[in-house]
């Protein structure tokens, strides 16, 4: 009788561990889908809630590999003021624990200067990757790739 006790009590805490992983799994899409609804909407304030005070963003190719989470405002900020129609779309996510990579897609018009470029009215569609780490339901540090090039390409500016 103890010897099944013994298991039965082991398999509970087995589905209690699959509980809090099902759970932190769920926070980190949640977490995702949130700043992705917020940057569709043109909302970058939406950052103050699903990234941690000090998150880094390392973005590859980037002028600052290293962003604040101000810094990746402001750059979003100037990035949507250009393509004003930006859409971003999930295309995969891969959710484990407190890890999640997710392979996105934007699709916008370049209708505003894009830095010191003029606007081109060429419409963009650009690939992407993040691999965030969260905690506590917010990102703590995000790496993240694009297709730089391949856009600045279609814009006509390389």
């Amino acid at each position: 009788m103890e010897h099944s006790h013994a298991r039965i009590a082991a398999g509970s805490h087995v589905t209690n561990d699959i509980r809090i992983y099902r759970e932190a799994t769920m926070q980190t899409a949640t977490c995702q889908q949130t700043w992705i609804d917020g940057l569709n909407r043109g909302d970058v304030s939406v950052a103050d809630n699903v990234f941690a005070a000090q998150c880094v963003i390392h973005i590859n190719g980037s002028p600052d590999p290293n962003l604040s989470v101000a810094g990746f405002k402001q750059m979003l900020t100037g990035l949507l003021a250009a393509f004003p129609d930006l859409r971003i779309t999930i295309e995969d996510q891969i959710d484990a624990g407190n890890k999640v990579a997710t392979r996105w897609v934007a699709e916008g018009t370049n209708s505003a200067p894009f830095g010191t470029a003029p606007a081109t009215g060429r419409r963009v569609r650009v690939d992407g990757l993040i691999l965030d780490h969260v905690t506590d339901g917010r990102i703590v540090e995000r790496w993240e790739q694009w297709d730089q090039a391949g856009m600045m390409q279609q814009l006509g500016l390389a």
